[in-house]
């Protein structure tokens, strides 16, 4: 899975609207196929509109390491899924509670983009990772 940096700059030297789709299904194309046995009722993102499950694993201490894993049933949702973990797993529970995925996507050019049911999907699954965040500082 490529690295965010990465990610932020090959959307730099893409233009079009249909090259950035392009990239972000090629992204979701590269990321790891998430276990059946992780595809759990719990780890369903509620408020998506395709399927996405998300995995949360993260360290101990009161400022953690957070690990996450994700997949959907759809090419386009699944790239923004990558963009997503890319974001922030690895990350100490602190900054993700403090980043904001949403301000990324809107300077990669691909939130104004999006239908109102993937921007909504994605508002859910960037929320349940905050949450997870969240609940693991002590």
């Amino acid at each position: 899975m490529a690295n965010l940096n990465e990610m932020i700059d090959d959307f730099g030297f893409l233009d079009d609207w249909e090259d950035r789709m392009r990239y972000v299904i090629e992204l979701g194309k590269a990321l790891p196929d998430l276990p059946d046995s992780e595809k759990t009722a719990e780890n369903k993102v509620q408020g998506c509109a395709s399927q996405v499950w998300l995995s949360v694993s993260s360290g101990e201490g009161a400022d953690p390491d957070m690990t996450f894993r994700g997949d959907s049933d759809a090419f386009i949702v699944r790239g923004l899924v990558a963009i997503v973990l890319s974001a922030y797993s690895g990350k100490k529970a602190s900054e993700v509670v403090s980043f904001d995925a949403l301000d990324l996507f809107k300077q990669l050019g691909l939130l104004e983009h999006l239908t109102a049911q993937r921007a909504n999907g994605l508002r859910s699954m960037i929320q349940r990772i905050r949450e997870e965040a969240a609940r693991r500082l002590v």
